[in-house]
Order: structure tokens, then sequence, then C-alpha cells
């Protein structure tokens, strides 16, 4: 019994290790891709360590991915000894990784041709937060200002994307006393739609949302949920502001692929009952699966 165990916790720790492994090659090709092809060929910026590095590129002509190699090493060694070594050892392999592909997707702007700066902004802001998504759900990222943001959200809880949008607004500033205004501007486009689509891709497609009913019948509604939809409910107190009857009301969370359902279930049960739907963040817990950061 204790063998087949082992068997299967190593069989999934497995499948983890190489699930992050492929996220973390085709993250960071989409960043590479969107770097290369869209932003350094119209002149715009990046933020965090990618954004100081393309400044560093556009004065020196040295390699990107040698520049961001060279300013992660402090940034890694600090953020060791603060947050999760998990964390920060898959971060220094994604960080590789990227450097490597920055080095290798060099020239693809050929390929693309992308000679409009506002799609360029639009475009690479895209495939920049669609690859930031994908490391930030597989619990890993870029390093750099990455490590930082994943502090704020561990700390206070504060979406990755809105935390390196911050960050980086203050950078995109200094940025445009060296290039001037109109690059900034149109980096800034191509910020918030990275840091939009990397909100989205960390929270998923299938969001939780927060269900509370007040209903006369919230026994038979309570267990109609759980047996149709397969959700634990919580059952708590309240009273009447106006009438003072003491009520049971219904707490629980539901997808948002099961909120039509929910629905059908009250207006059969109890069509009068009182329902608020909330959009949440995060759920951790039995019965919902805990991802990215």
């Amino acid at each position: 019994m204790q063998i087949a165990k082992r068997m299967s916790s190593t069989s999934e720790n497995l499948m983890d290790y190489s699930s992050k492994i492929v996220f973390t090659l085709l993250g960071n090709l989409f960043c590479s891709i969107a770097f290369n092809g869209f932003f350094i060929p119209n002149h715009l910026l990046s933020g965090g360590v990618g954004g100081i590095s393309i400044m560093i590129h556009f004065l020196t002509d040295l390699p990107i991915g040698l520049i961001m190699f060279i300013i992660n090493i402090p940034i890694f060694i600090i953020g060791s000894k603060i947050i999760d070594k998990k964390f920060t050892a898959y971060s220094f392999i994604s960080m590789l990784t990227l450097s490597f592909l920055l080095e290798l997707t060099r020239g693809i702007d050929q390929l693309i041709m992308m000679d409009d700066i506002l799609l360029a902004a639009i475009f690479g802001g895209i495939l920049n937060g669609l690859g930031m998504g994908l490391l930030f759900r597989n619990r890993t990222s870029q390093g750099g200002l990455d490590i930082i943001a994943a502090i704020f959200k561990k700390k206070y809880n504060i979406n990755i994307g809105t935390g390196l949008m911050g960050f980086n607004t203050i950078i995109i500033a200094l940025s445009s006393v060296l290039f001037g205004l109109k690059p900034a501007m149109y980096t800034l486009i191509a910020l918030y739609t990275a840091y939009k689509i990397v909100d989205k891709v960390q929270e998923g497609l299938d969001t939780k949302k927060n269900v509370i009913i007040i209903s006369d019948k919230s026994q038979e509604l309570g267990e109609a949920i759980q047996k149709k939809l397969h959700r634990g409910v919580t059952f708590l107190k309240g009273e009447g502001g106006y009438t003072k009857n003491n009520k049971n009301v219904i707490y629980c969370i539901v997808t948002s692929t099961q909120v039509g359902k929910l629905k059908e279930i009250v207006e059969e049960v109890d069509p009068s009952a009182f329902m608020t739907i909330n959009n949440i963040q995060e759920v951790k817990g039995r019965g919902f699966k805990s991802v990215g950061i």
C-alpha cells in the first residue's frame, strides 16, 4: 500500500515538473517573440528588468539576454531569502530560458514585418501577457520585478498584473526622459494590454462566484445545490431587519459555468428567494484547485 502511494506521489511530481517545463518554454517563447518581433523593432520599451535591458540595449547594443541575466543575479539572491525557494528556483530556470530564447528569436521581426507602432503595442502586449500569464499560472516567473510582484501577491493579495503595472509605470516614466514621450505612451498601451491578459490567464476563464441566498426554503435549496451542482453549502444565521424573523442564509461558491444551473435550481425550489452573485478573485479549499501564485 505504501509503495503504491509513493509511486503515485512520484508520478504526480513528475507530471507537475513536466508541466512546468513545457509551460516555461511556451510562456518564454511568447515573450521572446513579443520582444524581438514587436517591441524592439518599433522602439517600444517594456517593464521591469526587460524594460531596463531594452534601454541598455538601445544605448550599448549589448545582447538583451545577457543584460537580463546580469541584472537578475542579485535579484534572485535577495528573492531566495524572502519568498518560496521552489518558486525562486523555477523562476531562475525560466529566466535562463528567456535569455536563451531572446537570442534564438533575434531577427524574427523580418518575418513579422510589423511597422504599425499601435498594432505592435497591442499584439506585442497580448503575446507578452499570455506568456507571463502561463508562467504565473504554473507558479514560476521571469525573475526581476515578477519576484517583487509575487511578494506583494503573497502578503497583500494584490493581483500580479496590477502590481506589475504600478511598478512599471514608474520605469516607463523614467525611460521617457531618454527616449521621448511618444514611445513611452505606446509602451504603456502595451503594458496595460499585457497585464490585463496576465490577470485573465492567472484567474482562468472559469472564474469563481460567491453566492448568498436568503430563502424560507433554505434547507431544500441547500440539499438541491449539493445534489445537482455537487457544491458544498454553509448555513449562516440571519435575522430580518424589519420582521425580526430568524432565517438560514445559504453561502456557497460556484464556478461561472454553474451560475445558470444554480439560477434554475433557485427558481424551481423558491422563486421568491433573494440571491446575490459576486465575482471573487481566488478560492482555496476542498473542491477547488489552487492555481498560480
